[in-house]
């Protein structure tokens, strides 16, 4: 398995350039360099796929608005409405982004365990407290959503029907504010508890990840490309 420290790297570096690329060449080869890495990592594509149709369900509303609001020459008119052809590329840009980003982190970061990213994170100097409000996110996301079923049962087992009635409203914000209050208690008591086994605000790590040469091999790898894919945005003479 790869060093999490070389994936966090590659990561960031690789979305970073992504996300401000704009030339086609440079989105085809990132999205193709994502493609590989799910193919490399053997992720189970039926779980990829359910992952990105949640992430182009939210890209599919740009699809709505963008093209007809975004200035420039109609390409051809709908309903008495013109899409441009600059907004059809800024969806067809930011579709590819998205997407190819979502790709790599997948394959990158989902092959590792939480611990070993906070481990991999805290190797990478980044500052305590961020490391800890990563990790307990993780770690209590999954309690605060079993919360939210247990309310949700609670309030079907004595005749809740969601509609768009004013009282429906007023439940759903009431379940809101209760999962506001209770996770505020938990995480008081979470707190005290590990005040009270010592906790004094640092990250203590006891092992230390092993630099092999397949980690520095993929870094090397990995790096030239996404290096490469910055000349070719900023570098090379349009």
């Amino acid at each position: 398995m790869m060093d999490p420290r070389v994936k966090i790297l590659v990561t960031l570096g690789f979305s970073v350039v992504l996300a401000v690329a704009d030339r086609p060449v440079v989105l085809g080869m990132g999205m193709a360099f994502a493609i590989f890495l799910v193919f490399l990592a053997r992720l189970n594509l039926r779980q990829v796929m359910t992952r990105l149709l949640v992430v182009n369900t939210f890209v599919a509303f740009l699809w709505i608005f963008l093209p007809f609001t975004f200035p420039g020459p109609a390409l051809f008119s709908f309903w008495g409405l013109q899409i441009t052809r600059q907004g059809i590329a800024a969806c067809v840009q930011i579709t590819v982004k998205s997407n190819a980003i979502v790709l790599a982190s997948m394959a990158l970061l989902s092959t590792s365990t939480v611990f070993g990213l906070v481990h991999g994170l805290h190797h990478l100097k980044v500052p305590d407290k961020l490391v800890h409000l990563f990790f307990f996110s993780f770690r209590y996301i999954h309690v605060i959503h079993m919360e939210y079923h247990k309310i949700i049962n609670a309030m079907k087992a004595r005749g809740f029907e969601p509609d768009t009635s004013l009282r429906t409203y007023k439940s759903y914000a009431y379940l809101i504010g209760t999962l506001f209050l209770k996770s505020s208690e938990r995480s008081k008591r979470i707190y005290q508890a590990m005040v009270c086994r010592g906790f004094d605000g640092t990250f203590w790590v006891f092992q230390h990840f092993a630099f092999r040469k397949r980690d520095l091999f993929a870094l090397v790898f990995m790096g030239l490309f996404i290096l490469f894919l910055a000349f070719m945005q900023w570098g090379s003479v349009r």
